[in-house]
C-alpha cells in the first residue's frame, strides 16, 4: 500500500492508530541510529531514508534524477515492513540478522530479500533494528550498491 502523503510527519498522522505508535518509535530508532549523511524523505509511498543527490550526484541507476534509497519504512495491509536494502546487498549482513533475530524476538522471522515483515507490533525488535541501521554508513552503501549495480 502506496501512501500519497508528502512528508513524513503526514504519513504518520495517516495511519491507523493500531499501527502509528509502532510506526514512530520504529521511525525515531532509525532517525537516532543513522549514519550522518543519509536523509529521510517520501519515497514509494513509504517513509525512505537515501543517500541525496548532494552526496551521491549518479542517483538511483533506474531513475538517475532521484537519490539512492537505503531502507524504508511502511504500514502495509497486514504488516509493517521494514525494507533494508543492505541486508539485500551484504550476505554477511543478512546472516549477522537471520542469526540475532532470534535472540531479540520470541516470534519467527518473515523475512523476505530485503523486506522483514512485522504482522504483530509487538514483534518489532527496536533494539536489533537500531544496531542494524548503524552498521553502514553512506559511503559503504554506495560502495556496495555500485558493486552489485556495476557487475
Amino acid at each position: 500500500m502506496q501512501s500519497a502523503a508528502k512528508t513524513p510527519e503526514e504519513y504518520l498522522a495517516s495511519l491507523p492508530e493500531d499501527r502509528k505508535e509502532a510506526m514512530e518509535k520504529l521511525r525515531d530508532v532509525i532517525l537516532n541510529n543513522l549514519p550522518k549523511g543519509f536523509e529521510e524523505c517520501m519515497a514509494y509511498g513509504m517513509l525512505g531514508y537515501v543517500v541525496p543527490l548532494s552526496l551521491y550526484p549518479a542517483g538511483y541507476h533506474c531513475t538517475p534524477n532521484t537519490p539512492l534509497p537505503f531502507l524504508s519504512i511502511a504500514s502495509q495491509k497486514n504488516f509493517i515492513g521494514f525494507y533494508h536494502m543492505g541486508m539485500y546487498s551484504d550476505k554477511e549482513l543478512y546472516n549477522w540478522f537471520v542469526e540475532e533475530f532470534p535472540k531479540h524476538s520470541k516470534y519467527k522471522l518473515d523475512m523476505g530479500k530485503s523486506c522483514v515483515r512485522f504482522k504483530k507490533v509487538e514483534a518489532i525488535p527496536y533494539d536489533l533494528i537500531a544496531e542494524l541501521v548503524a552498521k553502514i554508513a553512506p559511503e559503504r552503501w554506495i560502495a556496495l550498491y555500485e558493486s552489485q549495480i556495476k557487475r
